[in-house]
């Protein structure tokens, strides 16, 4: 069984990769840390697309509930291991700086970039020791060109860029890749309130793009097809920053 965790797997780019995923054959292990009817609905989607699902709620910013939600799948999985991860989850807390409150910086920071550590940090090994794995983080154009409003999360979204680079470098002679994707606007609810129309002015394509369209990307650099490629970041975003 290839089993394969998308953190803030139960909506958005989240919800796309881990029906990508099951197309080609993967146990999906969906996170998610509220929303069970999201959750759920995706489970549904992974299935109907020929894969299998599991739902593994925690917070993916609470490093003790994340070792404990992990440890109790292992326990359960004793013959197995996950072989791709898909840092996925995000939250975005927009304000300029001069008005930003402690809590914005500090809840951007621990769901964006904590939680990178947190989660990789226990499903590592395994891979190290199979000589097989496939870690995909979720950055975001904010981290490569810094948007206005979004020190926070540029900040975070900048600093996992610096952190797959580094971590490539750590476990490529073990087999394991480590590269990130950064989408530009997708539709999805991390888009809600923003000026499509007038923001979609400035991409060259002129438009946002799908979940999809990223998710296909992830699949396959979680492929072996992919083995030569790691510590890269690669943009999803119709031209708008290169």
């Amino acid at each position: 069984m290839k089993n394969a965790l998308v953190t803030g797997g139960s909506r958005g780019i989240g919800r796309a990769v881990s029906i990508a995923l099951a197309s080609e054959g993967y146990n999906v292990i969906i996170n998610y840390v509220s929303n069970e009817k999201a959750a759920q609905e995706t489970a549904e989607a992974v299935v109907a697309a020929g894969g299998t699902a599991e739902l593994l709620r925690f917070d993916v910013g609470d490093a003790a509930a994340v070792a404990e939600a992990l440890s109790a799948w292992r326990g359960k999985h004793p013959d197995e291991y996950i072989e791709v991860l898909v840092n996925n989850a995000g939250i975005r807390r927009d304000n300029l700086m001069v008005w930003q409150s402690p809590d914005e910086w500090s809840a951007v920071l621990k769901t964006n970039l904590d939680s990178f550590f947190f989660v990789t940090k226990e499903v590592l090994q395994p891979m190290l020791l199979k000589k097989f794995g496939r870690i995909v983080n979720m950055a975001s154009l904010s981290g490569l060109k810094g948007l206005p409003g979004q020190v926070n999360y540029s900040a975070a979204k900048g600093g996992l860029i610096a952190a797959t680079k580094a971590l490539a470098q750590e476990v490529a002679r073990k087999g394991v890749t480590v590269n990130a994707v950064a989408p530009g606007f997708i539709k999805t609810d991390m888009v809600d309130g923003l000026d499509e129309a007038a923001l979609k002015k400035d991409i060259p394509m002129n438009r946002f793009g799908a979940p999809e369209e990223v998710a296909s990307l992830v699949v396959f650099l979680a492929s072996r097809a992919a083995s030569y490629i790691t510590g890269e970041t690669i943009s999803v975003n119709g031209g708008l920053y290169t």
